[in-house]
């Protein structure tokens, strides 16, 4: 139909059901299974212009025979893994032998990635531009989030090689076996300014900076997504902000409290749907790392020791619902997650004295009374 190719069916060997599998002519389900996926990455090798399974087996083999292979059982996570693969996996390690891989040489690979400094999208064909590191960044969690980026990458390889290992390609697994993640590279997020330290700031920021930090606490959204707002995104109906573009490419509504209400409505007072709603005080757009240096102003002038950056005030938005008793799945939908994992693990921040509260307030009671010892007061 329509110059469609034939449909082709090729025999590879013989069930299992009256005689016994020798894992050449007769072949358990399994068995055959295992063939089959050999066939098909074989046809899609050479369809695609690669060589055929002749010399060395190098890492670059297993990337694209593992590639291939989460493709044909249809993971989603294929396109991520191919990204991981051809930015840092490849340059270093692709040529290398999989039967010539050390753990001394993977553990070498994992720390220089876990060094470089993150990488921006780049236009094909330019160089590599990476993030630079702004005065305000906190080294730690630089570092934290590098560690966590090369730990979603050694998954990535060690997937491929663990693959290879399955399918008989390499005789040992002991090399990659042997080296492990970064520890506590995803740790959660643990600082949030209390309501007090969030007056101070707002009080201390400059004038033309102290809307975005309003904005900020009163919705949990992002420095960007705040700087990309116009007029129209205000709902006073609904009491609504729309955020048209965010970090998962997605849109969504965060519904505001009368107070937020209230503050957008008088930022949008009288002005054009068209215009921008958070700008500067000569009228431009905050753009990226604008927010630095005022942010670093105001915690200096808030005594806010140590001083934090922008994206706090969005954990802190997270974590002040959360201790007042609001939904997980609300939080979520208001920052823009599909669902609770992110807010559990990075915004939950709960206080010790309201865990407390809510242990003293819901804990089980068993209507057991005192006993007839009382304690002797302490004279020392």
């Amino acid at each position: 139909m329509g110059g469609a190719k034939a449909y082709e069916t090729e025999t590879i060997a013989t069930a299992d059901d009256t005689i016994d599998a020798d894992g050449d002519i007769v072949l358990t389900f399994q068995q055959a299974q295992g063939e089959a996926r050999k066939r098909f990455i074989a046809l899609r090798r050479a369809a695609a212009g690669l060589p055929a399974e002749a010399g060395p087996y190098t890492v670059r083999s297993a990337i694209e025979d593992y590639l291939t292979w989460i493709e044909a059982e249809g993971r989603k996570s294929v396109k991520d893994a191919r990204v991981r693969a051809a930015a840092m996996i490849l340059p270093r390690l692709g040529g290398v032998e999989c039967a010539k891989l050390t753990s001394k040489m993977i553990r070498a690979w994992r720390d220089a990635i876990a060094a470089e400094p993150a990488r921006l999208r780049t236009k094909k064909g330019k160089p590599q531009q990476h993030r630079q590191i702004i005065a305000d960044d906190d080294p730690e969690t630089v570092g934290r989030r590098r560690k966590a980026t090369t730990n979603r990458t050694l998954t990535v390889l060690k997937a491929a090689l663990n693959h290879a290992w399955r399918e008989r390609r390499v005789a040992s697994d002991e090399a990659w076996r042997a080296v492990q993640p970064f520890r506590e590279a995803d740790a959660a997020r643990s600082r949030y300014l209390t309501a007090d330290e969030c007056r101070r700031i707002i009080n201390a920021a400059a004038a033309e900076f102290r809307p975005l930090v309003v904005a900020a606490l009163q919705t949990g959204a992002r420095f960007g997504e705040l700087g990309a707002l116009t007029v129209r995104d205000f709902n006073p109906d609904s009491g609504t902000l729309h955020i048209r573009k965010s970090k998962s490419g997605k849109e969504r509504d965060i519904v505001l409290t009368d107070e937020g209400t209230t503050f957008f409505r008088g930022l949008t007072a009288g002005r054009s749907a068209a215009d921008r709603l958070l700008v500067k005080a000569n009228g431009e757009r905050w753009g990226t790392s604008h927010q630095s240096r005022p942010m670093r102003n105001a915690c200096e002038h808030a005594r806010i020791d140590p001083p934090v950056s922008f994206h706090t005030l969005r954990h802190t938005w997270a974590s002040l619902a959360v201790m007042a008793g609001m939904s997980l799945m609300v939080v979520a939908r208001n920052l823009g997650h599909a669902d609770t994992r992110m807010v559990e693990k990075h915004y939950g921040h709960l206080a010790k004295s309201w865990i407390a509260e809510a242990v003293r307030a819901a804990a089980p009671r068993f209507g057991i009374e005192g006993g007839n010892v009382a304690a002797m007061a302490d004279h020392r």
